[in-house]
């Protein structure tokens, strides 16, 4: 884990209202360069609601986010993957009938510098890139064990493996930070702790940073360096995981009756 300063990402008073609905009400916090943060609380807390912000998938009516200390308030949703920010979503988003290489390779090309003429023309340094491209896929495939299914269709592949799959794609990419959005759901008890590994590692020998919004606490509390916890649209508490695990308000949110403290 580093040290900095300024935090690679800070939420200031971030505000979601759809019609009468309040979905995000003045949330704020930072995450650390190299920290693996959890974001935590019930169904409809606003998690992914934040989520659709960073992505600018959503507009927010007030506050503001901030990357590496540039807001991206204006930012159009195309630009974010360029930014360094990667995502996986909770439900799965692949090209289903197209092979895992070609899925992962997706991935890569926000990286691309060729535009659509030079694509088009079969110029040499469009093909020298794509190269390029195929070698970045094959070790980040190598790294999750998907060397072979490369050429399978993901479609008709296990869950599992669809799901590292997903994540091999955001890691293409070459994030700074990996939203993971509920990559537990649906995984066995074997599949979860190599989810846990692939997390860890992201952060540890790719220096990637990670907002992870999931349910399955003994996988957040494991991974977490800091967690922050939503109920309502607010933020609610944040901390440490033991901070977290002994809050009464967190207690509260997720059993519906006041702690005993």
């Amino acid at each position: 884990m580093t040290n900095s300063v300024e935090p690679l990402l800070s939420v200031r008073g971030v505000t979601v209202r759809f019609g009468g609905i309040v979905a995000l009400d003045g949330v704020s916090f930072d995450v650390k360069r190299g920290d693996i943060c959890g974001l935590i609380g019930p169904n409809g807390a606003g998690k992914t609601t934040l989520f659709n912000c960073l992505s600018r998938l959503y507009q927010y009516q007030s506050g503001d986010i901030q990357f590496e200390g540039r807001s991206i308030t204006r930012t159009p949703t195309h630009q974010i993957a360029g930014l360094g920010m990667g995502r996986t979503f909770q439900n799965l988003a692949m090209f289903r009938t197209m092979p895992v290489r070609e899925n992962v390779m997706v991935g890569a090309h926000c990286r691309s510098s060729s535009g659509f003429l030079s694509s088009a023309l079969r110029l040499p340094r469009v093909s020298a890139e794509e190269q390029s491209l195929r070698e970045r896929a094959a070790k980040i495939m190598d790294d999750l064990a998907l060397t072979p299914f490369a050429h399978r269709p993901v479609g008709d592949l296990p869950f599992g493996i669809q799901k590292r799959v997903e994540f091999a794609r955001a890691l293409a990419a070459e994030p700074k930070l990996l939203l993971l959005d509920e990559p537990a759901a649906g995984l066995n008890h074997e599949e979860l702790s190599e989810l846990s590994r692939l997390i860890r590692d992201a952060r540890d020998r790719l220096g990637i940073t990670v907002l992870l919004v999931e349910h399955h606490m003994s996988l957040v509390m494991s991974v977490s360096d800091h967690i922050v916890a939503l109920n309502f649209g607010r933020k609610i508490a944040e901390g440490t995981p033991e901070h977290i695990q002994k809050h009464p308000d967190v207690i509260e949110a997720y059993l519906g009756a006041p702690a005993n403290v």
